[in-house]
């Protein structure tokens, strides 16, 4: 064969791969993925397949690993027998019926119910609430469990860091969780490490991405949970990283760029459904099975361990303060189900006067932008708090691209004055019921982020929640209507790229 020949073979093999190559993903990409994820894929891979194909093998799998969803289903099946006694709802709180539908459906998703907390506090004073967990830790007399997608040793963790190693010497167990890409990014993290190791703190990387140690999947995949749990007794959850409210750069600092955040410390049954996420990732992580405090009341004797999930939840405590009804949304790919996407819509359709979102990153599906945007066009007053500039770019372009959208539903957009990061995510409904954690509205959260939310009715959480966005409230100012469509071409076709960018799932 000549050299024209070959050249002309070697063409048309070419285009012949590519056509079977498209092909095949125009039946394999779409495949258990919202149609928004297929359309961005297809594009992509259609029109640069040179591009699309490397990023769709690293980055397009639906799903962790297969050892991780059997976790989870196991876990699922576990806390479906643990807490098969305990009603959905607890018997001393009435509960609204749209509500306890809102809490069945969640419950099907996860297995956890409605139970009951102490609320001990919601705070956005960022050091306060570091501050906070290491006064909990301090106190430490057995165990403590720390999960939290970013940490660094930093000025403002010092202390933090300080109290365990102290409760290591007292003779508590520490066991320590972190998200692998999220941390390593920070100055001094394999120091960080190293210390933990020297001062007997038990941790373990979340998600790691370390190929040449067999520990290869997807690196766009997160654990974003951020929770403490001591003792079994008393836990804090929400948005806050332990790390600085700069992140760890000089620049922020000099430009008054901070991050503010929420979290709240809980008593009470709550507490056994926050052990046992933790001790579900612990497992997913080191292999290690984790004992797990069944619930007693204040002041009791502690009881015995139970293995892996409590077997049964206690009764329905008599507590100190304002009973509130809570319930724990954990979420991520092992679930299959987006739980919190789920929830969360269907609590946004039971709004019937206000609806307050505050979120850092609010990219949303359709199903989350319909729920919006059709309690808007019913008149409910719906606000959404957002930073005024995102601290990323790609998602502050993303974000806005749904703006007039908004806007022309009626959403009023509240923006919080850069160069500040709002980095709370919770929502309020109606006054009634709200929501904290760390998940944001956005396809991340719903589909790629391990995350954990909380659903509160009663008692005080909503209304400290509705009080951290009234603050927020009055340092906001809403996006004006009449501007925001003269704004540029080049700033609209950004938008319109990073929309697209979004929706790789």
């Amino acid at each position: 064969m000549t050299s024209i020949g070959i050249t002309a073979f070697a063409s048309t093999a070419i285009v012949v791969l590519e056509y079977i190559v498209k092909i095949v993903a125009i039946g394999v990409v779409p495949e258990n993925r919202r149609p928004s994820s297929s359309t961005a894929w297809l594009l992509l891979i259609l029109f640069l397949p040179v591009v699309g194909i490397p990023l769709f093998l690293l980055l397009g799998s639906p799903y962790v690993n297969r050892r991780r969803a059997r976790i989870q289903a196991r876990a699922n099946e576990l806390l479906a027998k643990g807490t098969e006694a305990v009603p959905d709802t607890p018997e001393s709180v009435e509960i609204p019926a749209e509500l306890a539908g809102v809490v069945e459906l969640s419950r099907s998703l996860t297995s956890l119910p409605m139970v009951t907390a102490t609320n001990h506090g919601v705070l956005s004073d960022y050091r306060a609430s570091i501050d906070r967990m290491t006064s909990l830790v301090e106190q430490a007399e057995e165990t403590v469990f720390v999960e939290i997608y970013i940490m660094a040793r930093d000025e403002t963790t010092e202390g933090f860091f300080r109290a365990l190693e102290d409760a290591v010497g007292r003779g508590v167990k520490v066991r320590l969780l972190l998200d692998h890409m999220g941390s390593r990014k920070y100055p001094g993290f394999r120091r960080f490490l190293r210390g933990m190791t020297e001062a007997g703190i038990d941790w373990h990387l979340m998600l790691p991405f370390q190929p040449l140690r067999g520990k290869a999947r997807r690196i766009d995949l997160r654990n974003h949970r951020k929770l403490l749990v001591v003792d079994g007794r008393v836990a804090v959850m929400g948005s806050q990283n332990l790390i600085d409210s700069a992140y760890g750069k000089a620049r922020n600092q000099r430009v008054g760029r901070r991050w503010n955040d929420i979290s709240i410390q809980v008593t009470g049954e709550i507490v056994t459904s926050l052990e046992a996420i933790f001790a579900v990732d612990w497992y997913s992580e080191c292999g290690e099975v984790l004992g797990i405090h069944a619930y007693r009341q204040e002041g009791e004797e502690r009881e015995e361990a139970v293995e892996v999930l409590p077997a049964q939840h206690g009764p329905t405590p008599s507590v100190g303060g304002e009973v509130n009804a809570v319930q724990l949304i954990p979420s991520g790919p092992g679930f299959r189900t987006d739980p919190n996407l789920r929830a969360f819509t269907s609590l946004m359709y039971m709004a019937r006067e206000r609806l307050a979102i505050v979120s850092p990153y609010f990219v949303p599906d359709e199903s989350l932008l319909a729920a919006v945007v059709t309690a808007a066009h019913r008149g409910v007053r719906v606000e959404l708090y957002v930073s005024e500039v995102a601290d990323q770019f790609m998602v502050d372009r993303a974000q806005s691209s749904y703006y007039q959208a908004l806007l022309d539903a009626g959403v009023r957009i509240m923006l919080h004055p850069k160069p500040e990061v709002l980095h709370t995510k919770c929502f309020l409904v109606d006054d009634s019921y709200a929501v904290m954690g760390s998940s944001n509205m956005d396809m991340r959260s719903f589909g790629l982020n391990y995350e954990i939310s909380l659903l509160a009715y009663g008692g005080d959480v909503v209304q400290q929640v509705g009080e951290v966005i009234e603050g927020y409230a009055r340092r906001s100012t809403p996006l004006d209507a009449q501007a925001w469509p003269k704004r540029g071409v080049l700033r609209r076709y950004s938008e319109s790229i990073m929309r697209l960018t979004s929706a790789l799932q």
